[in-house]
């Protein structure tokens, strides 16, 4: 592809943060932007010149101009949004999670086979430079054989919009889901989770979900590895915590415990007292375009307070954001999937979608849906 690519934003709360990576994008035209509320749409487009704005979604699909959306909205909107613009004809890039359903992932990973157009779910975690750096390790084969994956994803969403309050912790578990199963890109096949705790009675009737924390084992389709995940998003005192660990034969990689600590490094067969060892997780904005690699390592404001509050919240994301719009041009510029694609995007989404069901029925041992075979 010659030109460059049309984008629009739809949703410009966390989604604002992407706009002036896709203007300085080498083959991004960052053409549109979408948002119900006119005032915000209209702020937003003057402080970043931005002509072309909508606060109706279908007029913005009508635009014949607009090769691919990057949807931002809440969560209960990301299944409809994308199904639209994949039948109108556009590429999709949706942030976590795809769906609350396992029947809509489905009807995702469909659209897109028969639509041939590009879905990438935007999954930070699998873009932050720690995860850049373990799957540096293992690809070096400084890893050693993998025995055995863990994360987890701890947030206190109180005072978060209203779709949040109550929410099931493990309808909201690709943060954790993603990097366990991206790392070798295994595909979960069978999960079993426990609920732990009661959140209070107000939060715990929203959805009829009274866990405070969900726990999950993950089982992977022809491979001998297993995963733990778990979930807390109400009445559980932790601070924000995104962790991703690996444990191989030769060397482990472990997250940190509090967040700007470093995480460590153990290492085999050395004496018991230089097993570990703290390490500085380099950045990796060399893998991206001059023109966008300085936002690996800031946000795209200058000033702190203007920061949406996921980003502020989780450490800006890794730097990943400008890691998952170069994917995402790029797989449809070179006209392959991007990572992850909509099958393992489906897959990494139902994993948590079952077990909140697994946990409900006190941890039977559920399968996930096969979505290669749709």
């Amino acid at each position: 592809m010659s030109r460059k690519l049309n984008i629009a934003i739809v949703g410009l709360g966390f989604g604002a943060e992407f706009i002036p990576i896709y203007q300085r994008h080498p083959n991004a035209n960052m053409y549109a932007i979408c948002q119900r509320n006119v005032q915000k749409l209209n702020e937003i487009g003057e402080a970043y010149g931005i002509d072309k704005r909508y606060n109706n979604y279908d007029e913005l699909l009508a635009d014949p101009n607009v090769d691919a959306v990057h949807i931002n909205s809440p969560i209960p909107n990301h299944a409809e949004q994308s199904l639209k613009a994949l039948r109108a004809g556009k590429h999709v890039a949706c942030t976590v999670p795809m769906a609350t359903t396992v029947e809509d992932c489905i009807e995702i990973v469909r659209v897109t086979m028969e639509t041939g157009k590009k879905y990438m779910m935007m999954e930070t975690v699998v873009y932050s430079r720690e995860f850049l750096f373990v799957k540096e390790l293992y690809e070096k084969g400084e890893l050693g054989k993998v025995q055995f994956l863990k994360a987890s994803h701890q947030q206190d969403m109180d005072g978060w919009p209203d779709y949040w309050p109550g929410l099931p912790p493990m309808h909201y578990a690709t943060h954790c889901v993603g990097p366990v199963a991206g790392l070798l890109k295994l595909e979960a096949e069978y999960v079993s989770c426990f609920g732990s705790g009661t959140i209070r009675e107000e939060l715990a009737k929203i959805h009829n979900s009274p866990f405070a924390v969900e726990s999950a084992h993950i089982k992977f389709k022809d491979s001998d590895l297993a995963a733990y995940v778990y979930r807390s998003l109400f009445d559980v005192a932790r601070q924000y915590r995104e962790s991703f660990e690996v444990y191989g034969s030769k060397k482990s990689f472990e997250w940190p415990l509090i967040e700007d600590e470093k995480p460590v490094i153990h290492t085999a067969k050395k004496t018991e007292p230089e097993i570990p060892e703290e390490v500085v997780v380099p950045d990796y904005a060399h893998y991206l375009p001059k023109e966008i690699a300085g936002f690996t390592t800031k946000g795209v404001y200058d000033a702190d307070d203007q920061q949406h509050l996921s980003f502020t919240q989780g450490g800006g994301h890794g730097g990943s954001h400008p890691h998952m719009v170069h994917e995402f041009i790029s797989a449809i510029v070179d006209d392959r999937d991007p990572f992850p694609n909509a099958v393992q995007s489906a897959n990494w989404t139902s994993v948590g979608i079952v077990a909140h069901e697994s946990a409900l029925k006190g941890g039977q041992l559920l399968p996930i849906p096969d979505f290669r075979a749709i």
